[in-house]
């Protein structure tokens, strides 16, 4: 399989294995919706780390295999490889990509699914595509000025350069930059810390974020209000309170 799902923990690693670049074929593609969906599912899985290995996240697109596509073709492959991104950014649960070596292209936008990113210090991330005569088609127009904002996402997207790791760190693009030994050590660590969290709420939490970036802040709020009206009638907002009181602040368990 090109990319695997494994779980420990509470915490499940999506694993791109297509060496030697992790290059996002359309085999790839649909395997990574599939198993974004299965994260989705399961109840085990309380956080999620999308993972290339040690030398590389995704170097990009399968080009060999798009230069046989003509219109037609792309036509009815484009929403598919726009849905398996997007089953990837809605995991309903925290989403944290271990960048290491090259996430370009798709390899890029799939990081950009991630609510967090931490990225070795021998990264370099970018959007090519332009080079190719095409702009990114995963995702990567909207997501990325979402991000970093749209000066700097024209940036990358109109020059197609790729940005080192302290430029990322600086610009937006990652979140964390740590040695390249220590990349998938710390992102499991961070998701791991949530797993242990109320699972509905981080839910919630991330949910109300996402659909507010996305609408008007009426609508985000009226999100907003409604899940944390909601969440008064879960167990956990039950134990978070009672631990609270009892215990002080940071002290509940919600396994």
């Amino acid at each position: 399989m090109t990319v695997n799902l494994e779980v420990a923990e509470g915490v499940g690693t999506i694993r791109l294995d297509r060496p030697p670049m992790n290059a996002l074929d359309v085999a790839t593609q649909d395997r990574l919706k599939e198993l974004a969906e299965e994260a989705t599912r399961r109840a085990d899985v309380r956080a999620v780390v999308i993972y290339g290995g040690e030398r590389v996240f995704a170097a990009g697109a399968d080009i060999k295999e798009m230069q046989d596509m003509d219109h037609t073709a792309m036509v009815l492959r484009a929403r598919a490889l726009q849905d398996s991104f997007t089953a990837v950014a809605r995991i309903p649960k925290p989403v944290v990509a271990a960048i290491t070596g090259y996430a370009l292209g798709g390899g890029c936008e799939l990081a950009l699914c991630a609510d967090f990113r931490i990225a070795a210090d021998n990264a370099k991330l970018g959007q090519p595509e332009i080079l190719l005569g095409l702009i990114p088609g995963a995702g990567g127009t909207q997501r990325l000025p979402r991000l970093v904002g749209p000066s700097k996402a024209k940036d990358l997207i109109f020059t197609g350069r790729q940005v080192k790791a302290d430029e990322a760190l600086a610009i937006g693009l990652v979140d964390r930059v740590v040695p390249a030994a220590e990349v998938y050590e710390q992102a499991h660590a961070w998701a791991a810390r949530l797993a242990q969290g109320p699972a509905i709420a981080l839910r919630a939490a991330k949910e109300s974020v996402d659909t507010g970036l996305e609408t008007d802040i009426d609508t985000g709020l009226a999100v907003e209000r409604n899940w944390f009206a909601g969440l008064f009638a879960t167990e956990d907002r039950e134990r978070g309170m009672r631990s609270f009181v009892a215990e002080g602040p940071g002290k509940a368990k919600f396994l």
